[in-house]
């Protein structure tokens, strides 16, 4: 799957560079607040979910046409994720960089435009913290684990899928409510004594934002 997400993205991003020879590129920043979650499935493949935690993101994207109404737009994102326990105080604080091309479709709307768009996100986490009442402790990333130490340990890259709908007025001034759809599992491999053990757990990154910009 992320395979294919990223293929996807190569794609845009040559449609990009063959629009960029013939077409104005625009220059935007955008901020906005999380409202995110981690949900999947426990070992037994039972449901297993978080409550939603709000965050941040804050970002610069391009804007390049490719054709009447219809843009590629790529962005870098330091974004802040993770949930809530489900019973208790903890929390699971994670902050991500992602990349995030878009395709956008920005029609005339009365003085403005309509903004819609969809398209794959890669996310590179960059740090991590569970708290609780007893204090906090590090989050480390690893693909696979080996360690009873490491239990609590993810996967440091994700990838999915954006969803976007807002509006950008006549001065630039944009509004956008986003969907965003972790299709990769944060738990990384178990392994005991050279052998992988088998597991239904599973966990995503899951959420949705609002949040301004302003089109240069």
């Amino acid at each position: 799957m992320k395979r294919k997400f990223l293929a996807l993205s190569a794609v845009l991003a040559l449609m990009a560079g063959a629009a960029h020879a013939q077409s104005k590129t625009t220059f935007g920043v955008r901020a906005g607040v999380n409202f995110q979650n981690l949900n999947g499935k426990d070992a037994k493949g039972d449901k297993d979910n978080g409550k939603i935690k709000t965050g941040f993101h804050v970002g610069v994207n391009a804007e390049i046409p490719v054709a009447d109404e219809f843009f590629v737009q790529p962005g870098v994102l330091f974004s802040t994720k993770g949930a809530k326990d489900e019973e208790g105080s903890g929390k699971t604080n994670l902050s991500y960089i992602e990349v995030p091309v878009n395709f956008v479709y920005k029609p005339e709307l009365g003085d403005g435009k309509l903004i819609l768009g969809v398209g794959p996100y890669l996310g590179i986490a960059v740090g991590g913290k569970y708290k609780n009442d007893g204090g906090s402790t590090d989050i480390k990333f690893k693909n696979k684990i080996t360690k009873l130490e490491d239990a609590g340990a993810l996967k440091r890259i994700d990838a999915g899928g954006n969803l976007l709908v807002g509006y950008e007025m006549s001065n630039k001034l944009s509004f956008q409510l986003n969907a965003q759809l972790g299709l990769t599992n944060l738990l990384p491999k178990v392994e005991v004594n050279g052998q992988e053990v088998s597991t239904k757990a599973k966990m995503k990154n899951t959420g949705f934002g609002v949040s301004v910009g302003y089109r240069f």
